[in-house]
């Protein structure tokens, strides 16, 4: 389905790799007209460099699509505007946000630096809010447009990543506001969840942790079937098909996607259970009622709350 896309415009942000890369493929190749951004650094953020965004562009032209390269940063209101101009300058309009740049800082709460804290703020949530605003003013005009940012399983809690989780989470907040203020206008706004195996997934600092929970011959595997099952033009087909007219009704949903599965959560979320009483509660009722009630079976020690990669291996 070639003209899928006809006359439609996205940009990518962190399209030089790995999802971003597998959707801005997507997208070209249904016939969107696609700005690669990707400033071409290092997983922690560090560095830069133009071929990554360069080799998808020649990647999408060498298929007979249309792309242009763009490498400014996310982290800036500057480079966010650069960014949403390239594919004005060049195309004329933006009608698909693909908010997926991303770094890694991982440290235990207690060791993390407020630098280490704060590029992986900026990068994630800055950067999601920076190019959906610089995005959404022209598609406003249009009375149309798609929006899709990228959160994580992570947002639920995952040991060593209290930046990332706090900005993924942060993303899903975002868009459930972004989607509420746009829709009026013909724009929707949704996010996921994705589990592929990219550079951010596949690492060697994760690695080492998880061979400390699970042993070396067992992460190997995994690891192995991970990259082999995981990957990332699974997760490009839903964000493709959010990106289309025919999702038009779809708007402040949050979904989550890996190889073969397609999920959305219930949103809000319910609330598990409840005490009441006529009146207010007192400290010390509560002392005595939460343990057998609200909270029973709770544990200081919690287990794990996101998908590992044991999860996958086992779906």
């Amino acid at each position: 389905m070639k003209d899928l896309f006809k006359d439609r415009v996205a940009v990518v942000t962190g399209a030089g790799r790995g999802l971003g890369r597998a959707e801005a493929l997507a997208l070209a190749a249904r016939g969107a007209k696609v700005v690669v951004n990707d400033l071409g650094g290092e997983g922690d953020g560090t560095g830069a460099s133009r071929s990554p965004a360069d080799q998808v562009v020649e990647e999408i032209k060498g298929g007979g699509g249309t792309a242009i390269p763009n490498y400014d940063t996310v982290t800036t209101e500057e480079g966010a505007r650069a960014i949403i101009m390239t594919a004005l300058d060049n195309f004329g309009r933006i009608d698909i946000l693909v908010n997926n740049a991303g770094i890694l800082r991982d440290r235990m709460v207690f060791h993390m630096t407020s630098e280490e804290w704060d590029a992986v703020i900026r990068v994630h949530l800055y950067g999601t809010f920076h190019c959906t605003r610089y995005a959404c003013e022209i598609m406003r005009n249009q009375k149309y447009g798609r929006i899709i940012n990228t959160s994580s399983h992570a947002g639920l809690g995952n040991m060593g990543q209290a930046n990332y989780s706090a900005a993924k989470e942060g993303i899903v907040g975002f868009t459930r506001t972004v989607a509420r203020d746009l829709g009026r206008y013909g724009i929707t706004c949704n996010v996921i969840r994705p589990l592929a195996a990219t550079r951010l997934m596949i690492n060697d600092q994760l690695k080492e942790a998880w061979i400390k929970r699970w042993g070396a011959e067992a992460v190997e595997k995994q690891f192995k079937m991970m990259e082999e099952s995981a990957r990332p033009e699974d997760v490009a087909a839903l964000v493709v098909y959010l990106a289309t007219e025919q999702a038009d009704h779809i708007n402040g949903c949050v979904f989550e996607v890996w190889r073969g599965h397609v999920g959305i959560y219930r949103d809000p979320p319910p609330v598990e259970g409840t005490l009441w009483k006529d009146g207010s509660w007192t400290p010390e009722e509560l002392i005595a009622v939460m343990p057998r009630t609200l909270t029973r079976g709770k544990t200081r020690e919690l287990p794990p709350s996101t998908f590992s990669i044991a999860d996958l291996a086992s779906s």
